[in-house]
């Protein structure tokens, strides 16, 4: 069996002492041992790889509770507007002007990552500017949030809305005042719209592999997916899976951003439950949308934005819904969860949580809420009191705090609590919705214990957590959401060897220095799946 041991280093174990130790050992696809050098080296033979890490820190393999595989690496094929950064719609519409002459007439032409606050107009493209550009294309920009789309007439006509199409419940097909569409689709109508625009098989695979590749980059050997296109990319991600070309551990939530609803309901009929799989690829929990965009801003909040007096946001469900879909859920052994950003949305799932297991009390549910935004002190307790697990996103207030100060005032104090959710002794772990924010842990890692923005704004300080502590929502605590904390999370004797190795020591590192640490290297079951200096520390075998 292969042996590999990693010496002169800085073992960040996560354990339940959060011990640091200098190596470890890993045989075959496990940990092995784990202690001093000197330790180490006495299980070293002739054939062991020795790895000398010159004091560079070694930590669990990152998981990323909370993104979406498909569409992250869709935006890695197509036009991102923030990498590199498109600063104004006249630049948008030069980039797409050049894709429009070398993309074949009929074929969809996609921008993701678009923010109308980050451009020099300070608005969203025009239905008429992106008209001018073609007829012969249908034309979709994702907003940045994922939730809002702007569409020119051709994208309209092959989702066939015309003047007489009324907008959907929880959604809005834009008009202006004087009835004319202006290419923006809002929450569910743009979720709808997307039924329309679906991607070939061969986009799908592409999209998965080249978001596997940027995982790996930044240490990541677990995800959890918060939902693809629909059953069928649900299905090319457990074929690739199956056929070890999509290596990373998925833990696949039952939802789609296109028509959430029906494929939940749809993949609970078919009685495949939460858990099945194994270690590489698992089904997690059930999963509905009740509210909107922490950005855009359309989550459902108690009280009007503090940038709209008159706006409270879009609720999805009434309580009644949400109950009828989750309640035989949960009486048939299901993890659930939703996407909830604005108070009044978490409000009414943990009340939901609240009457079912009232009804049907069950051990050790983990019922999770999928971003938990707006979470003032009473809903905290509440989740304390029901034992649902937080899936955070740090890294949101780096990219989106200004926006957040401006739509929502004092009430940023507790946005994305994790200081207080952690004083209440509740477990939080950590996702970065990707494509939504960067896929970087170390962003989000930056981000909890700094609560800085990109401009250096600062952002409910008061919610700040310890260094180890933001190690954790992005390792063991990502585990124990998808119930896999005996397998993996920590570097501990007989857990799966998932490690990160990065450039530096992450404890000895000044927190304003946290966005300049790498991954050099990322070892998933025990193999190597991605290097950067890797070879220069390799003592060889001893």
């Amino acid at each position: 069996m292969k042996k590999t041991a990693l010496l002169n280093g800085e073992v960040i174990t996560v354990n339940s002492k959060n011990e640091v130790f200098e190596a470890c050992l890993i045989e075959g696809n496990k940990i092995a041992a784990v202690g001093t050098t000197e330790e180490i080296k006495k299980y070293i033979s002739a054939s062991t790889e020795v790895i000398d890490l010159h004091g560079r820190s070694v930590l669990p393999g990152f998981i990323d509770a909370h993104m979406h595989l498909f569409l992250y690496g869709n935006t890695l094929m197509h036009l991102d507007c923030k990498n590199p950064a498109i600063n104004s719609i006249e630049e948008l519409k030069d980039k797409l002007a050049d894709i429009v002459q070398n993309t074949k007439n009929g074929q969809v032409i996609r921008v993701f990552g678009f923010n109308e606050l980050m451009v020099k107009e300070q608005r969203y493209p025009t239905i008429e500017e992106l008209d001018e550009l073609t007829q012969e294309h249908p034309i979709v920009i994702t907003r940045t949030c994922g939730h809002i789309g702007i569409v020119n007439s051709t994208a309209l006509k092959i989702a066939k809305i015309d003047s007489n199409t009324p907008s959907p419940k929880g959604g809005t097909i834009e008009k202006d005042k004087n009835g004319k569409f202006t290419g923006r689709l809002i929450e569910n109508a743009f979720l709808e719209f997307n039924q329309n625009v679906t991607y070939r098989n061969e986009e799908l695979f592409n999209a998965l592999m080249k978001a596997q590749e940027q995982l790996f980059a930044y240490g990541i050997t677990s995800v959890h997916d918060a939902g693809g296109f629909d059953e069928n990319s649900f299905r090319i991600m457990q074929i690739a899976s199956n056929n070890k070309q999509l290596k990373a551990r998925v833990y696949a939530l039952i939802g789609s951003l296109n028509d959430c609803e029906n494929f939940t309901k749809n993949m609970l009929a078919t009685g495949v439950m939460t858990n099945t799989g194994n270690d590489f690829f698992k089904i997690g929990p059930a999963k509905l949308f009740t509210d909107g965009s922490s950005t855009g801003p359309t989550i459902a909040t108690r009280e009007p934005y503090t940038s709209d007096g008159t706006n409270y946001g879009y609720l999805q469900y009434t309580e009644e819904e949400l109950y009828s879909i989750f309640s035989p859920a949960h009486r048939n052994g299901y993890q659930i969860t939703v996407h909830a950003q604005g108070d009044r949305a978490i409000e009414q799932y943990l009340s939901v949580i609240e009457n079912i297991l009232n009804e049907f009390p069950r051990d050790d549910h983990r019922h999770r809420v999928e971003h938990l935004g707006v979470c003032p002190p009473d809903l905290q307790e509440k989740a304390k009191a029901l034992n649902v697990i937080p899936i955070l996103n740090p890294s949101f207030p780096y990219e989106f705090g200004e926006s957040y100060i401006r739509n929502y005032g004092e009430r940023t104090n507790y946005m994305y609590a994790a200081s207080d959710l952690l004083n209440e002794g509740i477990i939080i772990a950590a996702g970065s919705d990707a494509p939504i924010t960067t896929v970087n842990p170390l962003v989000g890692i930056y981000t909890a214990v700094t609560r800085l923005t990109r401009q250096n704004t600062a952002f409910g300080q008061q919610q700040k957590v310890s260094l180890m502590d933001a190690i954790r929502m992005y390792t063991y605590n990502g585990a124990y959401a998808s119930f896999d904390e005996d397998s993996k999370g920590s570097i501990e004797t007989g857990k799966l060897a998932d490690l990160v190795i990065l450039n530096t020591s992450i404890l000895d590192s000044q927190m304003e220095d946290l966005l300049e640490v790498k991954v050099d290297s990322t070892i998933l079951n025990g193999e190597i799946v991605y290097t950067k200096k890797f070879e220069e520390w390799r003592v060889g075998s001893k």
